[in-house]
């Protein structure tokens, strides 16, 4: 299967051992960032380590970083053959977060690195953006503005370059973006959307690139007016059909580019009503179709370091299109019925370790089966419903999902009704029924009502199975809502005529 290649996102590198625990300790700062994700939009910055410093860094104390980054200032405007080392040790001096502050306070600093970042000397570029790149990292707020007149050139940067350059040039942009509306303001009217498409477009096969594309436009796309002035951008240019070209993850690669084009999608479909161009684009076929491949692996026990970062926002993107996708086009948007398949495997698999993952899962089957009565059918031919019958005593929002999934499929036909009976779910209900969850109760009541209307013979096991007493108990105890729902079903349906008379005959 796949892997996360989780070193693309690193730190400012140290020498011999030490590097490799700062990869380490980088890796996991990274995961707890995505992992952060599957609960809330995270705005986060990332710092990209710098491979070949080859000596360790030393800590210096706040005023000798300040004093270095302006000494160094200094001798940077002087000419001669020590810049690219000078630049070097500026871009490790403005790692301290006070000489940071203390260089955009020197008059024209900013203006001295846009003149290495345009000039022609191509090192000298890259050490310009590696200061640029710290600066953008800085936790002062004032920092980021300081950086503008240097964006209009990262944005040029885009479109050529190496690797690293380019990489270098995408983090710096997204660590800028949510700092400040005045920041994020003139990106969009510098054209970082436009600029954005292009690089991903001309480097679709460099997946670091793409993967760093995906960081950026996620930092956009979770600022709080994205929905009036950066959504309506992006869905009119060409980033949408790339951004679900990245879905399939590249094996040697890893799953971090499809990760991070993963949640710009989910951004894309929570932020908007009407999904009906991400729907030309094919978004919900294609978030199915992953959806299954990976349900299929999970359910042969393969659940990769990471995997589950790739699966939240495909569930949350799937649910999201579902409500703007016409009905009578459902099956053709999300293709594959298998895909009930992957929610179930999805849900078992991660109950105990990921719950808010499985009620994720659980809340797309409810959104799918309450659309399609294909889908209803196809729960109960792959013989599925058992297993969810019994996560019922769940809690965490997990039941409610699945019974309301089940209260679908009862509502679509009476023989699945009887199918439901058959399989379990009135003895399921009569636990429910005496949970303190007020909810569960008030569904629990009313998947009973459709299943006692559907025929006499469920009404009867029902009976057998001590659902009259359960039920005027509940009567007895309870108020409001949950009471008129006990009367009416004692009264019209189970204390029939009928019904008393064929339990009596059986006792």
């Amino acid at each position: 299967m796949w892997r996360l290649n989780k070193v693309r996102h690193k730190a400012a590198g140290r020498h011999g051992d030490s590097l490799e625990e700062l990869k380490l300790k980088r890796r996991e700062h990274e995961r707890a960032l995505r992992q952060a994700r599957r609960d809330r939009q995270l705005v986060s910055k990332r710092l990209l380590l710098n491979e070949d410093e080859d000596q360790p860094e030393v800590t210096m104390d706040t005023n000798s970083g300040e004093q270095d980054v302006v000494s160094l200032f200094h001798k940077l405007q002087q000419t001669g053959s020590e810049r690219e080392a000078r630049l070097k040790a500026l871009s490790k001096a403005l790692r301290d977060p006070s000489a940071q502050l203390a260089f955009i306070k020197q008059e024209n600093s900013m203006h001295l690195l846009v003149g290495f970042l345009t000039g022609s000397d191509a090192t000298c570029r890259l050490q310009a953006v590696r200061c640029l790149h710290e600066l953008s990292h800085s936790p002062h707020t004032n920092v980021a503005p300081a950086c503008l007149p240097a964006t209009p050139y990262l944005l040029t940067y885009l479109s050529g370059q190496s690797t690293k350059f380019t990489e270098l040039c995408l983090y710096t942009l997204g660590n800028l973006c949510p700092e400040s509306d005045v920041v994020k303001e003139k990106l969009l009217a510098q054209g970082i959307i436009p600029a954005l498409a292009n690089c991903i477009e001309n480097q679709r096969h460099n997946l670091a690139v793409v993967e760093a594309v995906g960081f950026t436009l996620s930092q956009l796309l979770q600022a709080k007016d994205a929905a009036e002035k950066i959504i309506p951008m992006v869905l009119a240019s060409s980033l949408p059909s790339h951004l679900l070209s990245v879905l399939t993850p590249d094996p040697d690669f890893g799953l971090a580019p499809a990760i991070e084009c993963a949640w710009c999608l989910h951004y894309l479909t929570c932020s908007t009503e009407d999904n009906r161009v991400l729907l030309a684009h094919g978004a919900l076929l294609k978030c199915s179709s992953l959806l299954v491949s990976l349900g299929a692996a999970v359910a042969e026990g393969n659940k990769e370091e990471g995997m589950e970062l790739l699966i939240c926002p495909l569930l949350r993107c799937v649910g999201n299109l579902l409500s703007s996708c016409p009905v009578e086009d459902l099956s053709t948007q999300v293709g594959d019925v298998h895909i009930v398949v992957a929610l179930c495997a999805l849900l078992q698999a991660y109950l105990q370790t990921q719950p808010a993952l499985a009620r994720e899962s659980a809340w797309v089957l409810n959104n799918l089966t309450a659309y399609s009565s294909a889908l209803c059918s196809a729960l109960l031919t792959f013989n599925l419903v058992p297993g969810l019958i019994q996560l019922l005593p769940f809690s965490q929002g997990i039941n409610t999902m699945i019974l309301r999934a089940l209260a679908n499929i009862a509502h679509k036909k009476k023989e699945f009704c009887v199918q439901l009976a058959h399989l379990g779910l009135l003895s399921a209900l009569c636990a429910t029924l005496k949970m303190a969850d007020q909810e569960m109760v008030i569904l629990s009541m009313d998947v009973l009502f459709m299943l006692v209307v559907s025929g006499p013979q469920v009404a009867e096991e029902f009976v057998r199975q001590g659902g009259l007493s359960l039920l005027e108990a509940i009567q007895y105890n309870s108020k409001g809502d949950i009471r008129r729902r006990a009367t009416h079903l004692l009264e019209h349906h189970l204390l029939s005529y009928s019904v008393v008379k064929t339990y009596l005959l059986n006792l």
